[in-house]
């Protein structure tokens, strides 16, 4: 752990996101606030503070115009500039604004749509279909406002007009949405969660909760005016929304959008980009790439003599990691700086690794309910086995602690939510005498840093009232480079109904091949339970898992690549 008394970092008060939006806009008028490209091998190219206050503020004007003070405004689309300029302006001027999950399947939307009583949807044409669809079976049909068409037609806007209208409004002196006045409690932004363990639930955020959540978290790390923000993450998710895209446009950094996860090595080249947020998934399949490619090229040797020979500099204070591995900082873009992670635990290998190839990683931690970061490690005092330190200015305990001091995370403070939509009972039941209970187990070490264990609906408690945390084993199985993905549960055995642990593991058959060769279903299985047995020996025998079963087709997830627990069926494969 670096010095844990390390300053903060200085942030501005905003009240609101129409108080960012002018407060950027007005220091940062001509600095790129996003690169996009327009088609596909296409450059990217800049678009400016200046321009997006415009275009923020011709949207709102336009949505002000088709009577959505008072409705909802639901976006629904891939990551792209329009989605930004459309959420800032709807979470502006509507009633509330209303992300929604492009990858759910199509009933889900609808779903989704109906719940939130939405009045406008703006949407990507790759969602037309799915849009209109719904919009047929509403009693009144809604506004839809197409993402990608040039001219109106009967049934639907086209965003590119809506902003010609709202311009012309603007230029003719209406104004309507420079007027508009936010109260920073009120509920303006409707999330509904991912539902890794349950059904989503719409969580309430207001302005003050986004606010408190941006200037706390920006004390924490340094964001840079030069940082160019690689977005890959799901927009509509609040890690997304919140980190990647409205911090670096509180911070006067830029966003450059990518084309999808199969690009990213490539968008990291084109965008220069210096910060990228993702998942561990994804950066544990980037740091065994790097890994897979030494030993392919016969270069592992090499990377090896380099981390040794750069430990051993860092010791003196000299610092040659871009010199040694400069052909890998090329490969990323050669401006990449620092990694951040969040949605799920990081492996601390990967973490120390791409670190010591020159590559800040830091991790934290957050939930929707709370904006969503309640811890994060910092530049200069952190810890690769925990989500880091607690917010300024948020109060974080533990609670029902059992004997290893392991309890529930609960906090309050600013930036958590106001409640859940439509759901009184839901909203009662997650908050005790004002603390919101998160549901997240960890213990908070001697030094102040929240190390999660586990999510409590997921603890398996044995008939001796024993707890076993199913990420600690799926951690130490997912460590062997021959298993892709697991997931660890509980099941009665048919003989004594006794609760036995089990665990269902994806296969990793292109690292089997290139490491072991050619095997059989049951060679990978007989291997895979091998170490899963030395495991079990270094456990107490409650903690042992009996069962295995190979899977032959990946998790269902949720878009930050969670396993949604509740949606798999064991797949018991002899």
């Amino acid at each position: 752990m670096k010095n844990k008394s390390y300053p903060y970092y200085e942030s501005h008060v905003i009240t609101d996101l129409k108080d960012l939006l002018s407060q950027s806009v007005e220091q940062h008028r001509d600095k790129p606030a996003f690169w996009v490209k327009s088609g596909k091998n296409e450059p990217y190219a800049p678009i400016s503070y200046l321009k997006f206050g415009r275009d923020v503020r011709e949207l709102g004007s336009a949505l002000l115009m088709l009577g959505m003070a008072n409705k909802k405004v639901a976006i629904i689309g891939e990551n792209r500039y329009e989605w930004a300029a459309s959420y800032m302006a709807a979470a502006i001027c509507s009633e509330m604004v209303v992300p929604i999950d492009r990858e759910l399947p199509q009933n889900d939307v609808h779903s989704l749509f109906n719940a939130a009583e939405v009045g406008c949807v703006i949407y990507s044409a790759k969602l037309g279909d799915c849009v209109r669809a719904w919009n047929k079976t509403q009693k009144e049909p809604v506004i839809l406002i197409n993402m990608d068409i040039d001219e109106d037609t009967e049934t639907e806007y086209s965003i590119k007009r809506v902003k010609e209208k709202g311009g012309a409004l603007l230029d003719s002196g209406d104004s309507s949405f420079d007027d508009v006045v936010i109260d920073p409690a009120a509920p303006k932004i409707l999330l509904f969660t991912s539902g890794t363990t349950s059904t989503p639930k719409g969580v309430l955020l207001s302005h003050g909760n986004l606010a408190a959540n941006l200037t706390n978290m920006c004390k924490m790390i340094a964001i840079r005016l030069d940082d160019i923000f690689l977005s890959v993450l799901p927009l509509h998710h609040t890690y997304e929304c919140t980190c990647g895209f409205l911090c670096p446009i509180y911070r006067g950094a830029s966003v450059a959008y990518g084309e999808g996860l199969k690009q990213v090595l490539s968008n990291l080249k084109e965008s220069s980009a210096t910060v990228m947020l993702a998942v561990p998934a994804l950066f544990e399949t980037m740091y065994r790439r790097v890994w897979a490619n030494a030993r392919k090229t016969g270069k592992d040797s090499k990377l090896k003599t380099g981390l040794k020979i750069s430990r051993l500099a860092m010791r003196f204070g000299i610092d040659v990691r871009r010199k040694l591995f400069a052909e890998l900082h090329a490969m990323l873009g050669g401006k990449l700086r620092l990694f951040i992670s969040g949605a799920a635990a990081a492996d601390p290998e990967v973490s120390k690794g791409f670190r010591e190839l020159g590559i800040n990683f830091l991790q934290g931690y957050g939930i929707t309910e709370c904006s969503p970061i309640v811890a994060v490690n910092r530049d200069f005092c952190y810890k690769d086995n925990a989500a880091g330190l607690i917010l300024p200015n948020m109060d974080v305990k533990l609670v029902n602690k059992d004997e290893n001091g392991i309890g529930e995370i609960v906090c309050r403070g600013g930036n958590v939510m106001l409640g859940y939509y439509n759901n009184e009972e839901a909203t009662a039941a997650a908050f005790d005498d004002g603390w919101f209970k998160t549901g997240d187990l960890a213990i908070i070490d001697d030094d102040g840093f929240v190390i999660i264990t586990g999510r409590e609906k997921n603890v398996i408690v044995t008939s001796n009232g024993k707890n076993i945390y199913p990420e600690e084993l799926e951690y130490l199985v997912s460590k062997h480079l021959e298993v892709s993905e697991c997931m660890v549960y509980g099941e009665k055995s048919e003989k004594d109904q006794e609760l036995q642990i089990c665990i269902q593991v994806l296969p990793d058959l292109e690292y089997i091949q290139e490491v072991h060769g050619e095997k059989t279903p049951d060679e990978i299985k007989k291997m895979i339970e091998g170490f899963i047995s030395d495991i079990n020996k270094a456990n107490p025998l409650y903690k042992y898992i009996r069962n295995v079963y190979l899977r032959e087709d990946e998790f269902v997830k949720t878009t930050t690549r969670k396993i949604k627990r509740y949606a798999q069926t064991p797949q018991q494969q002899e």
